[in-house]
């Protein structure tokens, strides 16, 4: 797994006294595949979240001492210009019912401007604009730190894209 540290400049405004603040921060970052077929699709990301922060948390302690974990943000990222990520409760009728509002504000009959690919694909070309191609979450104890029914959910809507690039990136605290 690539590892990237990065290095925190010092702030003007720092006294002698705040020199225990960290002068480093690390960064992981991981691509997983996903393969949502030929059908509009919430994809439910959150399993591979939580596999990659046991990954990446691996032999970390917590502050308490009570096991492994540690903090931070989780930054989910599809680096495509007809998908994004939400974070929506799945399950219940709710992911289908993002769709079909996709469906109701983007119609694939709009007379898009943008033409290659099958017709209505120009719609997927504006679908960032509504679901965000990024989310960032906080962890706590090398855990998602989500609401009850939250859930992290690739959203594509594209049909010639059978396959999609997830970017994977923890900026541990």
């Amino acid at each position: 797994m690539p590892e990237t540290i990065v290095t925190v400049g010092s702030h003007p405004g720092l006294s002698r006294s705040d020199r225990s603040l960290p002068r480093k921060a690390d960064m992981r970052s991981e691509i997983v595949e996903v393969r949502t077929g030929s059908d509009e699709v919430v994809y439910d990301l959150t399993d591979e979240c939580e596999r990659f922060l046991a990954t990446a948390f691996e032999g970390a302690e917590r502050g308490d001492g009570g096991g492994d974990g540690g903090d931070g943000i989780l930054h989910v990222f599809v680096p495509h210009a007809t998908a994004g990520v939400a974070v929506i409760e799945t399950g219940s009728g709710s992911d289908d019912d993002l769709l079909a509002v996709l469906g109701a504000v983007l119609p694939p009959d709009f007379g898009w401007r943008h033409r290659h690919g099958s017709p209505g694909h120009g719609r997927d070309h504006v679908v960032p604009a509504f679901v965000p191609p990024y989310a960032t979450l906080p962890v706590v104890a090398g855990r998602l730190a989500l609401g009850t029914w939250q859930r992290v959910c690739l959203v594509d809507t594209n049909r010639d894209n059978p396959r999609r690039k997830v970017r994977l990136s923890l900026l541990r605290g």
